[in-house]
């Protein structure tokens, strides 16, 4: 994407100080947006943006400049810019720069950009279609779909050269649905690091009936009952909490800050037995995937916990070089306009070996849930609280009644450690996670599994 002779004297201007590294970020991004409103395009947009960013590091601390111009006069201007944030000191060298090579982790092979606006408005349309005939109480239906082609060059002062093209898709469908005055909303939106093959395996008309079954399935819902009960996670959702309260504390920012309830625990039982968790960016084509992380480490598997057992952190170069360990290829953001920092990628709990039909048949009283809205965490304490957007009643192992307005509240450590079954059922859920003001798209997978006693917030008896 540039001269490697341009590289290395970017590298050079960005050590005039010294520093322990300086890196060059290089993006190139295209990328098509369209919104169907009720049946009309109310948006269809394209865009390409490009730049570089210079981070020069000390410590755990760093400068970092950026431009949207990639001439040489501007990029020796961000170099020097970032070069001011550490005191006067003797220039650091720059390695000769080598280029690693590795086989692509999303491979694709219909690229997105080759195909006409219209067809992918014509895949919206049939969204619509069908998401209005899976009911007449469908009222409303907006379908989104969007792709990008993210080009990357990523050079370091230790003679790193890394370069990689990483495609992304996504159609999503919101669907509203009324009766008497009740009004309820369904969502469903698969993504991938894939081309147009993508709609192949998730069609739209799947994408529309899921969330439009969900809109409809909740106008029979009642208020959700709260207390302290067993509460069963379909395939999936297991991975969005995995995600939240425990993915957040363990990033080594995080920990460094000792703002986790991790800190420390390496070695310790912070799981239940049954729980396998892993972080991976090497999964073939995931929501979350790279062959090589924004600061130029190969992606691959980070074990998190074994047996329950805490095995690991997500480390980014600087917290990396910090401890003494290996980076765990988890640096990673949002643009060339913003540093990176340690982030997950796809966070996964893995198969265990209970059949999903007994784990329900198994639960005398509970919620199961299905869907899973907003959530937070405090990552100093582990505490969480989630929105549950689909769920419904356990009774003496059946699913019973939709219920409404549940939340799920509970601690980290002491709700992970209450997982009494988990299934083998695997499946994904994909996302965009915020930190830092910066968003990432993330994948987050597990079986269904089952919390024998957490907190349920609702407001029925």
């Amino acid at each position: 994407m540039l001269d490697q002779d341009l590289v290395a004297d970017v590298l050079r201007t960005a050590r005039v100080r010294g520093g322990s590294f300086a890196e060059l970020f290089v993006e190139e991004k295209s990328s098509t947006s369209i919104r169907l409103d009720d049946g009309k395009v109310e948006e269809l947009s394209t865009g390409l943006s490009r730049g570089a960013g210079v981070r020069v590091a000390h410590g755990t601390s760093y400068g970092y400049a950026y431009s949207n111009r990639l001439d040489r006069e501007s990029l020796l201007q961000v170099a020097e810019a970032a070069s001011l944030a550490l005191r006067q000191g003797e220039a650091g060298t720059v390695a000769d720069l080598r280029r690693s090579e590795a086989a692509p982790v999303n491979p694709v092979t219909q690229p997105a950009a080759g195909l006409p606006a219209a067809e992918k408005v014509a895949w919206l349309r049939e969204l619509d279609d069908a998401a209005r005939a899976f009911s007449p109480e469908v009222v409303q239906v907006v379908g989104m779909y969007s792709d990008s082609s993210q080009r990357v060059l990523i050079a370091t002062s230790d003679g790193r050269w890394v370069e990689e093209t990483r495609p992304r898709i996504r159609l999503v469908a919101q669907v509203v649905a009324a009766r008497e005055g009740t009004i309820q909303t369904g969502f469903h939106g698969p993504a991938a690091c894939r081309g147009v093959e993508f709609v192949a395996d998730h069609p739209p008309r799947v994408t529309a009936e899921v969330a439009a079954r969900r809109a409809v399935t909740m106008l029979d819902s009642v208020p959700a009952p709260a207390g302290e009960m067993t509460v069963v996670l379909a395939p999936g959702m297991g991975g969005v909490l995995f995600h939240e309260a425990v993915g957040h504390p363990l990033e080594a920012d995080a920990v460094d800050k000792e703002a986790s309830v991790y800190r420390g625990r390496i070695g310790d039982l912070c799981c239940s037995p049954l729980v396998d968790g892993v972080d991976d960016a090497s999964i073939p084509n995931g929501w979350g995937s790279f062959t090589f992380d924004d600061e130029g480490t190969p992606s691959g598997r980070t074990s998190l916990f074994v047996g329950g057992v805490l095995h690991g952190l997500l480390y980014d170069r600087l917290r990396a070089e910090k401890d003494g360990v290996v980076a765990t290829g988890n640096g990673r953001r949002m643009s060339y306009a913003h540093p990176p920092v340690p982030r997950m990628t796809n966070t996964y709990i893995l198969n265990g070996t209970s059949a999903a039909d007994d784990v329900l048949r198994s639960t005398d009283k509970g919620v199961y849930v299905t869907s899973l809205g907003g959530g937070q965490v405090n990552p100093a304490t582990g505490d969480f609280v989630f929105g549950c957007s689909e769920a419904f009643l356990i009774e003496k192992g059946e699913v019973k009644a939709p219920v409404r307005g549940a939340n799920l509240i509970g601690r980290a450590i002491e709700t992970m450690s209450a997982i009494d079954a988990v299934a083998d059922d695997f499946d994904t859920w994909e996302g965009v996670c915020g930190k830092d003001g910066q968003s990432a798209p993330v994948g987050s997978g597990s079986p269904t599994l089952r919390i024998k006693a957490i907190t349920v917030g609702g407001t029925g008896g």
